[in-house]
């Protein structure tokens, strides 16, 4: 016990033991500067000054931007930019699924093709067929007058009739002879007509150029979009005056009568109408004379 009671003053006094630093003038041996320490002081000191760069390193990273250059750390405009990025990547994605499912539409518009699996509506209509017996079919008063209201509608008007009727009716492309018309058994979609090299060809209705390209089967095409989902098509011509994006009134020249692709057999335009994604027949709404 003695011994452990030595130990611990030993301790003691070597830390609280003063000592003198004193700095000197080297060739006068003048006493400048004079410190009075002791063991303990000297760790109390240095404890404090290494606790005190910690905090303030620690306060350099974190409230400035001195933690830029540290590895590990990234920079608050980069984390803002890379955060933009993903929104703008995952708007361009869906973007790009919309516009890749459109351009399928527009290329089965320029190919002829319809989807085998489209639903036949005729066999719709026949799973809710009526029972003709079992349905009073007299003539009511709303009927005669719906029925001569209908007789009296425009031959060439496309849609149902409209407060204004001038927005629905169908310009002629151009004038000239028909050489074959619309067939949906062989997949002509459209009708071809014959008429003399360069002759403008014109916008059926107000729309928007969708497409304005070559294409190796049908040359020179435009399609243009309409409202209430119709588009028309314009192939083989023999050049192209609009492009796509450009708006377009009814009646402008849009392009001219040429023989251009690989699919023609002289000067004429095959013109297509498409209402909804399905082909309907050109002369039920133009007439081409």
């Amino acid at each position: 016990m003695a011994k452990k009671t030595k130990k611990r003053k030993e301790i003691k006094r070597k830390l609280l033991h003063k000592y003198r630093l004193v700095i000197l003038n080297e060739s006068t041996f003048e006493e400048k500067i004079s410190f009075k320490l002791s063991r303990l002081n000297v760790f109390v000191s240095g404890t404090l000054c290494i606790i005190g760069l910690i905090g303030l390193t620690t306060l350099l990273i974190a409230f400035t931007p001195l933690r830029e250059y540290i590895p590990g750390y990234s920079s608050t405009k980069l984390k803002r930019q890379a955060t933009e990025l993903t929104y703008k990547t995952d708007s361009l994605v869906r973007t790009l699924n919309y516009t890749n499912k459109y351009l399928e539409n527009i290329r089965m518009v320029l190919k002829g093709d319809i989807a085998n699996n489209q639903v036949n509506r005729d066999s719709l209509f026949e799973q809710f067929k009526l029972d003709p017996s079992s349905v009073d079919l007299t003539p009511i008063k709303e009927d005669s007058v719906l029925r001569a209201e209908v007789a009296l509608e425009d031959k060439y008007n496309l849609f149902e009739q409209g407060t204004d009727k001038t927005d629905y009716i169908l310009f002629p492309p151009i004038s000239g002879v028909l050489s074959q018309k619309h067939d949906g058994q062989s997949k002509h979609f459209g009708v071809d007509v014959v008429a003399p090299k360069d002759t403008p060809v014109k916008a059926v209705a107000n729309g928007v150029v969708i497409f304005s390209e070559w294409t190796a089967d049908t040359g020179y095409v435009i399609i243009m979009e309409h409202k209430d989902g119709l588009l028309s098509v314009y192939k083989h011509n023999g050049s192209l005056n609009k492009r796509q994006g450009e708006v377009v009134r009814a009646g402008e020249i849009i392009a001219s009568v040429g023989s251009t692709g690989e699919l023609t057999t002289g000067p004429h335009l095959h013109f297509e109408l498409w209402n909804n994604g399905t082909p309907v027949n050109p002369m039920d709404f133009i007439d081409f004379k």
